[in-house]
């Protein structure tokens, strides 16, 4: 028998349980990253994890090699201002499994979620949409530790009905589904201005039409392609950039803006919380810009913040 009273064993419970946490937000603090300019005034941003706007997704390995060594060196310097890791062009599939799981693990060491890319128009067209071979493939994906899975279709004509079912068919594979959507047909391919023009547009309605019975089957993001947009076109198409951001909520959509004067156009029209997809080799000049504390003669100065909510990252 216990020699101390209930109400003794409880007092000691508590006060253990105090310091057991004591203790563990005195080693959160001392591993948190020291910034010696945090005295500087800079635009707030929401902390990681957790954020859920002012998101940046980088691409990963394709138009340069993106290896492990390079991605938890970059991440440790800029991890702070990135969200999540990109695929494209299908590159994960040519890579060993052990180095695959290397990589997609760095990035979750650095709180960064990962996506497949647009792989997934591949795979439709090769197995002309067999839900066996699908469900392999995000059976596969979801065992290699991706996170999120975009559903492109820049190349393919595919009906709204069966999109929104894929989408469906992939949250039930334990997977977060974002489909991209566009109004450039045959985007995704790097055509010349001359091929895409040839190939027509789809009126901005169309987009926002499919982006919304999207989330209505569950896409947890809206990936908008910038091709016909603001990349291989002769003039901007800023009244599609406007169309959307009037009606689609902003925590749901992200545009591909890989091209610095497209995501400062887009910081610039939407404030420092829009959700951009860059190039890794744009983490530093996007994160300056959102901060405020750096652009272009447009931006200068001009990019502020308020919400008390907010903490800073530095």
């Amino acid at each position: 028998m216990s020699l101390l009273s209930t109400s003794a064993r409880r007092a000691l419970h508590s006060t253990c349980a105090t310091r057991a946490l004591s203790t563990k937000a005195a080693r959160a603090s001392s591993s948190a990253p020291k910034y010696p300019f945090a005295f500087l005034p800079a635009n707030s941003l929401h902390p990681k994890p957790g954020r859920t706007k002012g998101l940046t997704e980088i691409r990963g390995p394709y138009y340069a090699p993106v290896t492990k060594t390079y991605l938890d060196e970059l991440l440790s310097d800029w991890g702070g201002y990135v969200d999540g890791i990109k695929f494209a062009g299908g590159s994960f599939s040519l890579m060993p499994e052990d180095r695959l799981r290397a990589l997609i693990d760095t990035a979750h060491k650095h709180d960064c979620y990962v996506s497949t890319g647009g792989f997934v128009e591949r795979v439709l067209a090769s197995s002309a949409g067999n839900p066996q071979v699908i469900s392999k493939y995000l059976t596969a994906c979801k065992n290699m530790g991706f996170d999120v899975l975009e559903l492109s279709s820049g190349f393919l004509s595919i009906p709204t009905d069966d999109w929104a079912a894929l989408i469906d068919f992939t949250a039930r594979h334990g997977l977060k589904p974002k489909p991209e959507v566009g109004i450039q047909w045959g985007a995704g391919g790097d055509a010349s201005i001359a091929e895409l023009e040839s190939a027509g547009t789809r009126d901005p309605k169309w987009l926002i039409d499919r982006a919304r019975a999207f989330l209505d089957a569950g896409a947890y993001m809206i990936m908008i392609e910038s091709e016909g947009i603001t990349e291989n076109v002769r003039a901007w198409r800023t009244d599609v950039i406007s169309a959307v951001t009037s009606a689609l909520p902003p925590e749901k959509i992200m545009f591909e803006a890989a091209d610095p004067a497209a995501f400062a156009y887009h910081i610039q029209t939407q404030g420092a919380h829009a959700n951009l997809f860059v190039d890794h080799s744009q983490i530093v000049q996007l994160a300056c810009l959102r901060r405020g504390i750096w652009g272009a003669g447009s931006t200068f100065g001009r990019i502020v913040t308020f919400d008390q909510s907010m903490q800073e990252v530095g």
